[in-house]
């Protein structure tokens, strides 16, 4: 198994490429539930208000097309609906401002800016990253493992196709929860946010000889969908609170349609409407 694009070499025709938050790992929901959304309560101290801002923290990110959404696109809209709905949130177009304009949505990026401005909200965003970073690594072990069926399906595909892991999460956490689940022995390569964003990491990956026709990416939100359709290759969603089923029918029925060269077209198709509507409300 490579961590590394310049060390990688393909060594079957087929190429499947797999997300890993939400997808794989059943870790999404558990790290917005117990710690993106309470963390911001936490910050700007919205007790008052705590269970209608969790319904819509929780649906924006985990339940909706906003699914998998950057956690600091995530807080302007949760921020720009406090502050018009509950209470105002001081230096909020500030915050907005940095989050449409800047080059990286990331913890470094709000340092530099907070050091030009000395904005409360951008002050306050960046303790909220940083808490949600601590929260997430004090999750335990029991609570980040495998969605049903996952390791079964990896087994199988890795007798047809090379395996990558595409994710935009950290790299070390990636590393851990695969390796603690006894997944890695079926992945070749392993893509995570410090490479480039997903479309970024599939180019790259195609770059080594796989035909488009003959790569597919899995994935369960939007930004998936729009990084496999970035570099024109197939999409099959793990649909949000029926990732058991999707992984099964995925082992079951897919795996074999894709590897006969039958996937693409109306096929296809089909999955992406019963995913967009999986997550339209």
């Amino acid at each position: 198994m490579k961590t590394l694009l310049d060390e990688y070499k393909k060594t079957k025709d087929l190429l499947v490429c797999i997300d890993s938050d939400g997808c794989a790992i059943d870790t999404m929901d558990i790290k917005h539930i117990k710690c993106f959304g309470p963390c911001m309560v936490t910050e700007w101290n919205l007790q008052e208000w705590e269970a209608p801002i969790l319904k819509s923290w929780n649906d924006v990110n985990l339940y909706t097309l906003t699914r998998g959404i950057n956690r600091f696109k995530g807080l302007e809209k949760a921020l720009v609906e406090i502050d018009e709905k509950y209470t105002k949130i001081k230096g909020l177009d500030e915050y907005i401002r940095w989050a449409n304009e800047t080059s990286e949505l990331s913890n470094e990026s709000l340092e530099a800016e907070l050091e030009k401005t000395d904005n409360i909200c951008i002050r306050k965003a960046l303790e909220w990253s940083r808490a949600v970073n601590v929260c997430i690594d004090a999750l335990s072990d029991e609570e980040k493992v495998p969605f049903r069926g996952v390791k079964e399906a990896l087994a199988e595909i890795s007798k047809y196709a090379d395996v990558a892991i595409v994710s935009s999460a950290n790299r070390k956490a990636v590393l851990d929860e695969w390796e603690k689940n006894e997944l890695l022995e079926h992945v070749n390569i392993v893509l995570t946010q410090d490479i480039g964003v997903k479309s970024f990491c599939i180019a790259k990956l195609l770059d080594q000889g796989y035909s488009r026709e003959n790569t597919l990416m899995i994935g369960d939100a939007i930004g998936d969908l729009k990084a496999a359709e970035t570099n024109g290759i197939a999409f099959y969603p793990i649909m949000a609170t029926k990732e058991a089923f999707s992984w099964a029918r995925f082992t079951d029925e897919v795996l074999a349609n894709f590897v006969a060269g039958k996937y693409m077209g109306i096929y296809a198709e089909n999955f992406i409407k019963e995913f967009k509507a999986n997550l339209t409300k």
